[in-house]
């Protein structure tokens, strides 16, 4: 049976509960979806639907601010559904749920590309109360971040009267030219030694921007080794790794524990392994540990990021982009300990300014870049170009 409930009216939309619809066929999945949703104060049900069909159907009148769509449906699947509603609603937030499996990973990264905010990886038919807890956790989190962000981009495409503004008063020949203005943090000076190593933190919308940012750097990934962390589960790093691929035409492989890192080549963590680097005889190292999650993140960005500080030093350079939660701070701090650089996406570019914000305001960037400035910054950097 499907349920949608009424929609708040305009004059209390801006401030109303973040509005969410549920499309699942199993039962047993919209229940517990719609149960934990409806226990958050800033959260509410907006609809609780089984197939593609019905979402596409009743997304206008229900209002809803993020769309929770499963990938296997009858009627009208997920991927199929998903342009759909994202036509109805520009400002949708659509997370795909998908279990762990090959396919549903590629249909997720897939969904990503088409307009897919982000993901969320639904644990198997009978979780024990761990898996739960971390897939809650993950699930109303991302809700909670996307939403607001959705919400603050469709006040921004909402149409309106233009500002009214004084023109600027003529300017004298001999004024003083005006100064930029002051950032909301502090900058570090970028690191005097050319990098020998590129270092990449990312978690939410960490797809869609390494998918931008890799196929730029192809000059850097011939002179220097590039290590991802992707905060993603087992077998969707293996996707994204030959996704990447694909996309950039460079050699991007899942990690491999002690194999020797070179350059040419891009690592991407394993899911559900935290990827660190050693010193070895013949280079760098591989090392990859089963150790407790790290900032309720495994693979974590501050494992990688704390031991290649170790081994590289000064010649680090860190890039954290797009994602929830601080994760890669506390490793960025022992970049800029040993005398290496670290590059944070700014908020306007970010799907959620959360890592790369954590990282600015604690005061240990040399830049804050939109993504489309990153690769060409980058490239220079690793040419000896510190402009």
């Amino acid at each position: 049976m499907s349920i949608v409930r009424a929609a708040a009216s305009p004059a209390t939309a801006v401030d109303r509960p973040i509005r969410v619809m549920v499309v699942d066929d199993a039962i047993v999945a919209r229940r517990l979806l719609t149960r934990w949703i409806d226990a958050e104060p800033d959260l509410t049900v907006a609809a609780c639907l089984r197939t593609g069909r019905e979402a596409v159907e009743q997304i206008e009148d229900s209002d809803a601010d993020v769309v929770v769509l499963d990938v296997d449906m009858p009627e009208l699947d997920g991927i199929s559904a998903l342009p759909l509603l994202l036509e109805k609603k520009r400002d949708l937030v659509v997370i795909m749920a998908s279990t762990l499996t090959r396919r549903s990973a590629e249909i997720s990264l897939r969904a990503l590309s088409l307009g897919a905010a982000d993901y969320v990886p639904k644990p198997e038919a009978a979780p024990d109360a761990s898996t739960s807890a971390a897939f809650h956790r993950e699930l109303i989190e991302k809700i909670r971040n996307l939403g607001r962000r959705g919400r603050s981009l469709a006040r921004q495409w909402r149409p309106g009267p233009a500002p009214i503004r004084p023109l600027p008063a003529p300017r004298r020949r001999d004024s003083v030219p005006l100064q930029p203005e002051t950032p909301a943090f502090s900058l570090r000076p970028f690191a005097l030694a050319v990098p020998r190593v590129l270092l990449i933190g990312s978690s939410t919308g960490g797809p869609q921007a390494l998918t931008a940012l890799i196929g730029q750097i192809g000059a850097t990934s011939e002179r220097a080794p590039i290590l991802i962390t992707q905060h993603m589960p087992a077998t969707f790093t293996t996707v994204l790794a030959e996704h990447l691929t694909r996309v950039s035409g460079r050699r991007v492989l899942e990690a491999v524990q002690g194999e020797v890192v070179v350059a040419s080549s891009i690592y991407v963590a394993p899911g559900g392994r935290h990827m660190r680097v050693v010193r070895g005889r013949d280079g760098p190292l591989v090392a990859l540990g089963d150790d407790p999650p790290i900032n309720f993140c495994k693979p974590a960005v501050d494992a990688l990021l704390a031991s290649a500080a170790e081994v590289w030093g000064a010649g680090s350079l860190a890039l954290v982009l797009t994602g929830m939660g601080c994760d890669g701070t506390r490793g960025a701090a022992e970049i800029a300990a040993a005398g290496g650089s670290v590059i944070a996406q700014d908020e306007a570019t970010s799907v959620v300014w959360g890592m790369p914000r954590s990282v600015a305001q604690a005061g240990l960037c040399s830049a804050v870049l939109p993504l489309g400035q990153i690769a060409a910054k980058i490239n220079r950097l690793f040419s000896g170009d510190r402009s």
